[in-house]
């Protein structure tokens, strides 16, 4: 099936969403680097950007008090989800951490029924406030949309496959020898493997750049045997032979000054993008 053929009448995207409000952070260092994504990819796709919410001092607590302070900022990203998709257009976001996908994938899920989350992510992020090891929200935010818990967010994803995961608690585990998500590890045909799991189904991407082999950017977490930026160039590549709705991308840290890593993410990402720009 060729991009032209799949595409649906979607339009193109008409500003790039950064989302720099509260999401369970541990430190600062997103704030600054989604505006250096947001930029590069703006520029790409010829629109401005969009910021919803204020930085503020991270907390680090609990996944409940977190949840309680993000949820005002938490529901103005759910806002501007729903207005872009209201128009028919493909969101594409820049995000400081992963739980705003709480507020994100629920909105897409509602414009676009059966659609795949497509979660890029050295971690599964399907624990529940019941099986958390750690009390992290970031930990909860797939299973949220999924309906594993009640975040008053929403859910409504009913498919998901994850790329790239390779630390899972026990649990998260369970839910991938169930079935219940896919599962793509870091492999030389994973692109192959990755087309084969969405199996020509409309898919909704998220990026979580510790995916990525440890040093290729600058992350909150490092966990080792991640992919290249060769491997996400051509996972994105194998997207396009269906529908892609919108794009995400969270966890992105800035280092001392602009070291490219933004504009490189965005290169890996050319396949993508340019599907949503038509």
């Amino acid at each position: 099936m060729s991009t032209q053929t799949a595409r649906t009448a979607q339009s193109a995207p008409d500003a790039v969403i950064r989302y720099v409000g509260r999401a369970g952070d541990r430190n600062d260092a997103a704030v600054a680097a989604t505006a250096q994504l947001a930029d590069a990819l703006g520029s790409r796709l010829s629109v401005p950007v969009t910021t919803v919410a204020q930085p503020r001092p991270p907390l680090g607590s609990g996944w409940e008090a977190e949840l309680d302070a993000a949820r005002a900022d938490l529901r103005g990203l759910a806002d501007r989800f729903r207005e872009a998709l209201a128009a028919g257009a493909g969101p594409v976001a820049a995000l400081t951490r992963c739980a705003a996908a709480l507020a994100t994938l629920p909105e897409v899920a509602r414009a676009h029924p059966g659609v795949v989350v497509v979660w890029f992510d050295a971690h599964a992020d399907l624990n529940t406030p019941a099986s958390t090891p750690t009390g992290y929200l970031g930990g909860l935010a797939l299973s949220g949309p999924l309906g594993l818990w009640d975040s008053g967010l929403g859910a409504g994803v009913e498919h998901a496959v994850l790329v790239g995961t390779r630390d899972m608690d026990p649990e998260e585990q369970r839910l991938v020898a169930d079935g219940a998500v896919g599962h793509v590890p870091v492999g030389g045909s994973m692109a192959e493997q990755l087309a084969d799991a969405v199996a020509g189904r409309p898919v909704y991407v998220h990026i979580d750049c510790d995916v990525l082999e440890p040093g290729t950017v600058p992350t909150e977490y490092q966990v080792p045997d991640g992919m290249t930026l060769a491997q996400l160039e051509a996972c994105a590549a194998a997207l396009v032979r269906t529908d892609v709705v919108g794009l995400e991308v969270a966890e992105l840290q800035a280092s001392d000054g602009d070291d490219g890593s933004a504009r490189r993410l965005v290169t890996a990402l050319e396949p993508l993008l340019a599907v949503l720009e038509r």
